[in-house]
């Protein structure tokens, strides 16, 4: 049979566009926006989880010792800078004396002088003591009147209460005198205890008050890090607990530590946790005070749970919780989490069992009529 020349062109466009368009539509179902979403899935474990804290915190100096004087004055040198290793009793620097030699001499000439007033008053202390014994004796056998002798008696207690005061004041100007020396004495800035200079807050030349620091040392093996934890995670950190410690500067160096104490006063504003934590070894070179540190603190193992990927939650319409297969089909289980490890697992308190299927990742959002295909990995995801 013959067809004409139209309808073979027909039937020859026809037998090239079916397979172009069934292969179109197998292409679409496999890859275009009719594919199915390919995921990866984990089946839940019973398992034992070891949860784990972090924190940041800072490099600060347990022992702190600041150096100053302890009278007014003008710092007349300073032998250290910072980053010095100094020795305990090694002098670090002195004050100026100014007028301080001269406030002695004026106090030793005053103490002469009460010296004097004191031998006066001893002296008129005894004629007044032997008036009034006279003037009692001679009362006795009535060789005067009873008003002669209140008289001395009266001057008796003048010439006593001038002696004390005399005395008083001569122990007064002495102990003044003293406190001068030891200011004198204490002109040299002494280290108290072998360590570090971290601070150096005057120089010479600079006048200073009581009390005011001119240099800070720090004991070198009291280094701590003041670090904060998250309140809602802190259960179950306590003292003794191993510790890792990576400071900011030396991110590639993990160092041992542990938990020394926990504060007894949280913070309310920040809602965290505060502790110390020391180094087991400090490190050489030592961080600088106020170094950031993050800190690592691994708990007490947990009982065995049914235990999922942390990859493998989900936020849906506010709840948390994963897409679970059952017979083929997803089907979105809240969950209540427990405890996390930082190797990427959490355990589930409620709402799966061990044996179930979950989904991990997968290359689009999911829903419940989602369409889906189990592949071992997906491309660009660590597996």
């Amino acid at each position: 049979m013959k067809f004409p020349r139209l309808q073979r062109r027909t039937l020859a466009l026809i037998a090239v566009i079916v397979p172009l368009l069934l292969l179109f539509i197998y292409v679409a179902a496999r890859s275009g926006p009719l594919a199915p979403t390919e995921v990866t899935v984990s089946t839940v474990e019973s398992r034992t989880v070891s949860p784990a804290l972090f924190g940041i915190g800072t490099v600060q100096a347990r022992y702190t010792y600041k150096i100053g004087p302890t009278f007014a004055g003008r710092l007349k040198r300073l032998d250290v800078h910072v980053g010095d290793v100094v020795k305990a009793g090694q002098v670090l620097g002195e004050m100026d004396a100014v007028d301080l030699d001269d406030r002695i001499v004026a106090q030793q000439a005053a103490i002469k002088s009460s010296e004097a007033a004191l031998k006066q008053a001893s002296a008129k202390q005894d004629f007044a003591q032997t008036q009034a014994s006279r003037y009692e004796q001679l009362l006795a056998v009535r060789g005067t009147s009873e008003e002669s002798t209140a008289i001395k008696r009266q001057e008796l207690a003048i010439a006593n209460a001038a002696l004390t005061a005399a005395r008083e004041d001569a122990v007064r100007l002495r102990a003044d005198l003293e406190a001068l020396r030891a200011q004198r004495g204490n002109l040299r800035l002494i280290a108290p205890v072998a360590g570090l200079v971290a601070t150096r807050d005057a120089d010479p030349g600079t006048t200073v008050v009581a009390g005011q620091a001119v240099v800070e040392v720090i004991d070198p093996t009291s280094l701590w890090i003041e670090t904060r934890f998250d309140q809602i995670s802190a259960n179950g950190l306590a003292p003794g607990l191993p510790t890792k410690i990576t400071l900011r500067s030396r991110q590639s160096n993990v160092l041992a530590g542990r938990v020394m104490r926990i504060e007894p006063r949280a913070d309310a504003v920040t809602e965290e946790t505060l502790a110390k934590i020391i180094f087991d070894t400090p490190p050489t070179p030592l961080p600088p005070l106020g170094e950031l540190a993050e800190i690592t603190v691994r708990l007490d193992e947990l009982p065995a749970a049914p235990t999922i990927p942390n990859a493998s939650l989900r936020t849906v319409n506010g709840k948390r919780g994963v897409w679970k297969l059952v017979n083929g089909d997803l089907t979105f289980v809240p969950l209540t989490l427990g405890r996390a490890d930082l190797d990427g697992h959490v355990q589930v308190a409620n709402g799966l069992a061990a044996g179930d299927r979950v989904v991990v990742y997968s290359d689009k959002i999911l829903s419940a009529k989602s369409r889906i295909h189990i592949v071992e990995r997906l491309a660009g995801v660590s597996p």
